[in-house]
């Protein structure tokens, strides 16, 4: 039924790689803070980086919650569940951190994105997580969807922002400089896009 497993290889890699969403779930270290569960789309968004490592483009959005959570302790949990095919679930438990745009590891790990226009989105970091522990799981429960396609609502709300402006939504924007807990998020102002 389930299995652990000590790389993220094979056919574990091509079903992580296939998958059109993700879950993420992470929580602070106080024991009434607040659990995150979040789901991630956008096809070319996330990559295996080697046997060991996952990342993913942290989009815009109205909080900031991973991000308070991984500068705050590291852990996080990804999960894919396949809802065609075989039945599968993988989770990757490991540790995290979100790299900003001004980490000098930021324009190597941009080249593992190459099919998704990051300008269309308002990227504002990469979550780089680092496997403790790989297993896969049955999935018998998890019911047939169909995906049609992504969104296009993300792309369009967000591809008329530059720094500046992303910058000032962000900073409107109640739980995204601080968690709802009141831990550091994400950054602000944002450091500039760094050329291509």
């Amino acid at each position: 039924m389930g299995k652990t497993h000590e790389r993220i290889e094979g056919r574990l890699r091509s079903f992580i790689e296939e998958q059109p969403i993700f879950f993420t779930a992470t929580a602070p270290l106080a024991g009434d803070g607040t659990i995150n569960l979040s789901p991630k789309g956008l096809r070319g968004s996330w990559a295996v980086l080697d046997e060991q490592t996952v990342a993913y483009l942290d989009f815009a959005g109205s909080n900031a919650e991973t991000i308070a959570h991984l500068r705050e302790n590291g852990r996080i949990t990804l999960m894919w569940c396949a809802f065609q095919g075989p039945p599968n679930i993988v989770r990757v438990h490991g540790r995290g951190e979100p790299v900003f745009r001004d980490d000098p590891r930021w324009a190597g790990l941009m080249g593992h994105f190459p099919d998704i226009d990051t300008s269309e989105h308002g990227l504002r970091a990469i979550i780089v997580v680092r496997a403790e522990l790989i297993r896969d799981t049955c999935g018998y429960a998890v019911p047939y969807l169909s995906y049609d396609a992504d969104r296009d609502l993300h792309g369009k709300r967000f591809a008329r922002e530059d720094d500046a402006s992303l910058s000032a939504y962000f900073a409107k924007k109640e739980h995204v400089a601080h968690s709802i807990d009141g831990l550091p998020g994400l950054p602000l102002p944002l450091p500039p896009t760094p050329a291509a």
